[in-house]
């Protein structure tokens, strides 16, 4: 929120109020705390039903709780699973078969046999089988080993997609703090003039009663005075919304406050163009998001052409199979379907011999790759821009906020000079007003100065993914 449109009407205000508690940095002593128009309560108490968090704890909170962060996280946890699962899947490919059911009484061995084929009669009794079948691969070409680093750069992806989420959040978490924070500076100074101008208007309609005031200048005054109370509920909207935004932000399960302290300029002093670029280009989440994707795609190249080459393994097998009616055959030369035990193993080696569909499917995955590099030349591209347009804008704003606080500073100078004077008698009150006006202008351009500073910080931090830039907070 910036407080230029209520500006003017603050700084006749204040010209009004002669020698203002604000050139001495802050309200007068002995001012009650602000309330809240028609709400009856002081603004302090309703505050106090709050929860009071520092911008740092806010920003905790916000990376823990915020629902795009910890659908980011589902997404991690979900590639995580993907990548385990790439992992243990070519060393898992076996399967069991078993069964129970009935089989009849066979007696003999396989020249005389008292019974017949008949599969059904009146004696019967339980017969299973249990069987194991699987290839441990041993060698392919390359298939597991680059289906494992696409895996892991899918992983990668998730990881920088988690910091993307959290470093967007960040970034409103600033605004609405920082916004609460120029909302309740502005609601002092907008209180202060209110007040000064209750105390004039009191003079100025005695005066018009007794015939020595002007008319014209009391409709002046109390039309300022009903435009400071339309601004001032503007700026308690403002702040309310950025409360509301902050306590969504945080995932607070009551509503929260910030620090009860002026806004400040961040402590982050901007360096040369070629860092933040240098910064961007290794810790942006999306440029690392497009670098994790061009390893994904260069190993799926390589995975594609390695089906031209046939799977190497062991293959495994156990099979067990019993029939208690049925007698066990021990001559190896007699197939006995009803008692045997078997298992074995050996080099098994698996070939597809569609080549010219692998063709296709190789081009197919080199077009992807092709994609994403396009994808992150086009990220490094942008990425720079924005890089540029944010550090402009933080240019700028340290620019004005450093001549709006020398002007400040000057004007303060300026306003204690005449005071002074009017103190020994050699100036008169009306002299006043004008370094009141010059004051009060550019204490509200250094705030507002001050917020866009920190802003334009942030979106720097933002735009090269560098957490150092707001290290300090």
């Amino acid at each position: 929120m910036r407080p230029a449109a209520l500006t003017a009407i603050l700084l006749s205000a204040l010209a009004l109020g002669g020698r203002s508690a604000l050139a001495a940095g802050g309200a007068a002593d002995g001012v009650p705390a602000p309330t809240i128009v028609g709400a009856g309560v002081p603004l302090k108490k309703r505050l106090e039903r709050r929860r009071t968090l520092s911008l740092r704890e806010c920003l905790q909170m916000a990376e823990r709780n915020y629902p795009k962060v910890h659908e980011a996280r589902a997404k991690l946890g979900k590639r995580k699973a993907e990548q385990f699962e790439a992992y243990t899947a070519p060393f898992s490919k076996f399967t069991l078969t078993s069964g129970v059911g009935l089989a009849p009484t066979v007696r003999g061995t396989p020249v005389f046999s008292p019974n017949s084929d008949v599969s059904l009669t009146s004696s019967m009794a339980l017969a299973w089988q249990v069987a194991i079948d699987g290839v441990l691969p041993l060698w392919t070409f390359g298939k597991m080993t680059n289906l494992w680093d696409a895996a892991a750069a899918g992983v990668q992806v998730s990881e920088h997609e988690v910091k993307k989420a959290q470093n967007e959040v960040a970034l409103s978490v600033r605004e609405a703090y920082y916004g609460t924070q120029l909302a309740r500076d502005a609601l002092v100074l907008i209180d202060d003039a209110s007040r000064r101008i209750d105390k004039y208007l009191v003079g100025l309609e005695a005066d018009v009663k007794r015939g020595d005031g002007d008319d014209i200048e009391l409709l002046k005054v109390k039309m300022y005075r009903e435009e400071l109370t339309a601004r001032r509920s503007e700026v308690l909207k403002k702040q309310r919304m950025a409360l509301a935004g902050l306590t969504f932000l945080t995932g607070a399960q009551q509503a929260v406050d910030v620090e009860d302290e002026p806004l400040k300029r961040a402590r982050h002093r901007l360096g040369p163009l070629a860092h933040y670029l240098s910064a961007a280009r290794l810790f942006r989440p999306e440029v690392n998001m497009a670098r994790a994707g061009v390893l994904a795609r260069r190993a799926q190249v390589e995975m594609a052409r390695s089906e031209y080459f046939p799977d190497v393994g062991l293959a495994l097998s156990y099979r067990w199979v019993r029939a208690q009616e049925v007698t066990d055959q021990r001559n190896p030369f007699a197939k006995d379907s009803g008692n045997s035990v078997g298992y074995g193993f050996a080099l098994a080696m698996k070939w597809e011999l569609d080549f010219l569909p692998q063709v296709a499917r190789v081009a197919k995955a080199q077009a992807d790759l092709e994609e994403m590099r396009a994808t992150e030349r086009y990220a490094l591209g942008g990425v720079a821009v924005e890089v540029e347009t944010a550090f402009a804008e933080a240019e700028d704003a340290e620019r004005r906020l450093d001549a709006y606080s020398r002007a400040a500073g000057y004007a303060k100078q300026w306003l204690i000079k005449v005071q002074q004077g009017i103190d020994v008698g050699v100036m008169d009150n009306e002299d006043i007003v004008d370094p009141a006006k010059e004051w009060a202008l550019r204490r509200f351009s250094q705030m507002s100065a001050t917020f866009d500073y920190n802003i334009a910080v942030a979106k720097l931090a933002l735009a090269t993914g560098w957490d150092a830039v707001t290290s300090g907070e």
